[in-house]
């Protein structure tokens, strides 16, 4: 799709075979070009491509890859990389986390379709980062090159024929980016950890230091849930070369049942843990509980630079407090013992909140090429956003630090 006016070209991949990983991660984690860690593994070519290579997106999922590349034309900037955007055709709303399922039965009941529909997300994974991946080094600013993905991600939805655009989880500065280029906003939250001491705002020391900041019911109450959650299994945490294969086998057996109980059927397919094994064991962080030499439970958590993200949990065993003990505690300790500044758990939950883990706000982005529905759905969040910024206020006052106790 040439864009002769300004200079871009935008290509669409059918899968991220089509693009090297270096260019691909030139865009999606630059930071991490001396071989460090990424701020969001997830974006990263070595994670999205596991995805596509295991089946979990393509051919009959429902999440068909349509990612764009802007790269300048060689007239003017002899094809350059400018940024890209991980993006799917999608079949339905599952996996998604920001719900547009009351979108889709009002626009169908109205004789529209709905889907398909275009989705920027990191498929099956409500964590918030960068959904405009530009290359810092590249001949645009930011801002530029994020104005020339919107553009190329919404000429390939009319050329398409979709019925909308989706970008998902993304960050503030890009939902204020697509605000201005005529996208719709909306504000939703989830609950983080923060590593920063509310009275000093300095970093804990450890894990006694995070529950000192805590109101003495909240204490006591964390202090018990612990207790019962290790009396009767032992926890290992595993990351890099100690996760061995059947680390996995035991943890996709955790992973079915809760995708069972949740969505009917697991999202991701076994075979994505084994290319995890290969690939991405160094972004990963698995915390296990073992009873009587045999793993009962698991909790997946992917490494960033700065965060750790909390992504699947799962038992075969039930045990009390088992789920806060390692989808919530440990991972605070490693956040603590590692020096990363924030825990992000997952959706949903305001039972995080006693836990030390705040709302904070997510955003999206959103266009419609019917006028007349993209005026409802506009009316619709600006309602929604200011429901959502109420409940933040109103849950915050419950936030269990100290008060002078």
């Amino acid at each position: 799709m040439p864009d002769g006016g300004i200079g871009i070209e935008i290509e669409v991949l059918g899968g991220l075979d089509q693009i090297s990983p270096a260019d691909w991660d030139s865009c999606a984690a630059p930071e991490a070009a001396d071989g460090g860690r990424p701020e969001h593994p997830l974006l990263t070519w070595r994670f999205l491509r596991a995805l596509e290579e295991s089946g979990s997106v393509g051919q009959g999922t429902g999440w068909i890859p349509r990612h764009l590349v802007a790269k300048a034309s060689d007239r003017v900037g002899g094809g350059a990389l400018i940024g890209v955007m991980p993006l799917y055709a999608k079949g339905h709303s599952q996996g998604e986390y920001v719900f547009d399922h009351s979108w889709a039965h009002a626009f169908e009941n109205a004789g529209g379709r709905y889907y398909p529909k275009l989705q920027c997300a990191v498929p099956f994974t409500p964590v918030a980062g960068l959904r405009f991946l530009t290359n810092p080094k590249g001949p645009l600013p930011r801002e530029a090159a994020i104005a020339a993905l919107t553009q190329g991600a919404v000429r390939l939805a009319s050329q398409m024929n979709v019925s909308s655009l989706h970008l998902t989880f993304c960050k503030r500065e890009e939902s204020e980016a697509g605000g201005e280029m005529g996208l719709l906003q909306r504000t939703g939250q989830q609950f983080f950890w923060r590593n920063r001491h509310p009275e000093t705002g300095q970093p804990f020391a450890d894990f006694d230091d995070f529950l000192a900041s805590l109101a003495s019911r909240k204490r006591k109450a964390i202090r018990r849930e612990r207790r019962q959650a290790n009396a009767n299994v032992d926890v290992l945490e595993f990351t890099g070369d100690a996760i061995e294969p059947e680390h996995w086998g035991d943890f996709w057996r955790f992973y079915q049942d809760t995708g069972a109980r949740k969505w009917g059927s697991p999202y991701l397919t076994r075979e994505f843990f084994d290319i995890a094994q290969e690939t991405l064991r160094d972004d990963m962080l698995l915390i296990m509980a073992r009873r009587e030499g045999e793993f009962v439970a698991g909790a997946l958590n992917v490494i960033g630079r700065d965060a750790l993200f909390g992504r699947y949990w799962g038992c075969v065993e039930h045990h009390p407090c088992l789920h806060f003990e390692l989808c919530y505690y440990r991972a605070i300790n490693y956040a603590l013992s590692h020096g990363l500044g924030r825990v992000e758990a997952g959706a949903q939950g305001e039972h995080k909140l006693a836990r030390g883990y705040l709302p904070e706000p997510t955003y999206s982005l959103h266009w419609f090429a019917d006028q007349g529905f993209r005026r409802a759905v506009g009316e619709y969040l600006e309602r929604e956003r200011d429901a959502v910024g109420e409940e933040i206020d109103f849950l915050t006052e419950f936030k269990p630090f100290r008060r002078g106790d």
